[in-house]
């Protein structure tokens, strides 16, 4: 008789057989604060932007934080290099953090989760979202002046008028788990 029992519980399940545009969301273990600071917010951020490219990954929209991050990105064709790009992510920055803070061996990253956006409309409402989400954590008043997301560079990048359309799109309804309380010292 097969195995009938749900997945477990702590480790989502990732369908990644279509090329397409997918929403992923990482987060660190227990929600610490590991990329506290200016500086080890840009090697995070530096690092996402360095392995999407890499393994052929076309981000459109990112932000990093103390103990997580999203982004909307295109895959390559073959959209099962994201956990391969996320694993090369996460052992580089876990072990430049641990060896940062004299902790080897020290669990950084727990798991990420990933959504393939398949609708116009919550594709343009996550933009919008993950451009803006340094705001929904209170940590500035306008998405272009937090440093480590992508809403400065897609503003000064793509035409106004796509600008103001994504950032129309309400993401009050967007179904995201998103209760990291990012540290505000950034």
């Amino acid at each position: 008789m097969p195995d009938e029992s749900p997945p477990w519980p702590h480790a989502p399940t990732h369908r990644l057989a279509a090329t397409g545009t997918y929403f992923v969301t990482a987060a660190t273990y227990g929600k610490a604060h590991h990329f506290r600071g200016a500086a080890r917010l840009a090697v995070l951020q530096r690092g996402l932007l360095k392995f999407a490219a890499h393994y052929g990954w076309q981000l459109e929209a990112w932000a990093v934080f103390s103990n997580h991050y999203h982004f909307v990105a295109h895959s390559p064709d073959d959209a099962t290099t994201l956990r391969p790009m996320l694993k090369t992510l996460h052992s580089r920055t876990a072990g430049w953090v641990n060896r940062l803070d004299s902790a080897p061996g020290r669990n950084v990253w727990h798991n990420f989760r990933e959504t393939q956006l398949t609708f116009e409309k919550s594709y343009f409402a996550r933009l919008n979202y993950v451009h803006r989400n340094a705001v929904h954590h209170g940590l500035v008043h306008v998405a272009s002046q937090y440093p480590w997301c992508s809403a400065a560079w897609f503003e000064g990048t793509a035409p106004a008028a796509m600008v103001a359309t994504i950032g129309r799109f309400k993401t009050d309804t967007v179904n995201v788990p998103d209760d990291f309380a990012p540290d505000a010292d950034w």
